[in-house]
């Protein structure tokens, strides 16, 4: 996810100055490499390899549900997702490879595609969708970005979709910390430039060697969904660690349900 996220997303932040000169009050450096910020913050998230642990809190109008989770990644590339809890999703697995992802529900003993045509729908009854977790990889490559904003804290970056990119966003906007080089609020809009939904993330942690947002805010914007929530906390990451390449093979999704 995820990754969540990647819905997971996620080289050493490195201070804001080592980076890019600071620019004059009040006005945009024109020569700040907007390219190397995004690739700068998704290298942060993603590291070359992570294993997480994180809880997903999903709630709506009528009810809220708790999920716990494991994940296991190669850059953005590839991932394997294991729930945890509660007891009647535990073991179902999630196998991400490139553009492709792969179910397995242990209850019917079935491991299952995910077809184009389910990528917008729900991820787990949550706000995130399908899409969410197979496209998180395609943020540097497809979309041409645009610096906004420029305050002493954050960059604000607009990214719109290359021409015949195969991305589901008409419009996302990112807020980057100069501090952490992280994202603090990214928002989705559709191709009618309607804003579709934010993520926030806050709570930068200490994780190993990096600083790392442990909680991630997401928030639909469209009125049928109002008071809808979904909240994921990380509470134990290890970045670029070896990770047993097995976890990337569709048999996995079987094996590694147990």
């Amino acid at each position: 996810m995820i990754r969540l996220i990647s819905f997971c997303l996620l080289a050493l932040v490195l201070p804001a100055p080592l980076l890019f000169a600071a620019p004059a009050p009040d006005s945009l450096d024109i020569s700040l490499d907007v390219d190397q910020v995004i690739k700068q913050v998704e290298d942060n998230l993603n590291g070359k390899t992570a294993v997480i642990a994180m809880t997903m809190v999903v709630k709506t109008k009528r009810a809220e549900r708790t999920m716990k989770m494991k994940s296991w990644s190669e850059g953005n590339k590839k991932s394997f997702i294991k729930i945890l809890y509660p007891g009647k999703d535990k073991g179902i697995t999630f196998l991400k490879l490139d553009n492709a992802m792969w179910q397995y529900v242990p209850r019917i003993e079935k491991t299952i595609k995910i077809p184009a045509s389910m990528m917008l729908q729900s991820w787990m009854g949550s706000d995130f969708s399908n899409d969410d977790l197979v496209r998180e990889s395609s943020i540097s490559e497809d979309y041409i970005k645009k610096l906004l904003e420029e305050t002493e804290a954050e960059y604000r970056v607009e990214l719109l979709p290359k021409p015949d990119a195969p991305v589901v966003w008409g419009k996302i906007i990112f807020a980057v910390s100069k501090q952490y080089f992280l994202p603090t609020v990214v928002q989705y809009f559709d191709e009618d430039g309607v804003l579709i939904r934010l993520i926030r993330y806050t709570d930068v942690q200490q994780l190993g060697d990096r600083l790392y947002p442990t909680e991630w805010t997401v928030t639909p914007q469209e009125p049928e969904k109002a008071g809808h929530e979904t909240v994921i906390k990380i509470t134990e990451a290890v970045f670029d660690t070896e990770v047993d390449p097995s976890y990337f093979t569709k048999r996995a999704l079987k094996r590694f349900s147990r």
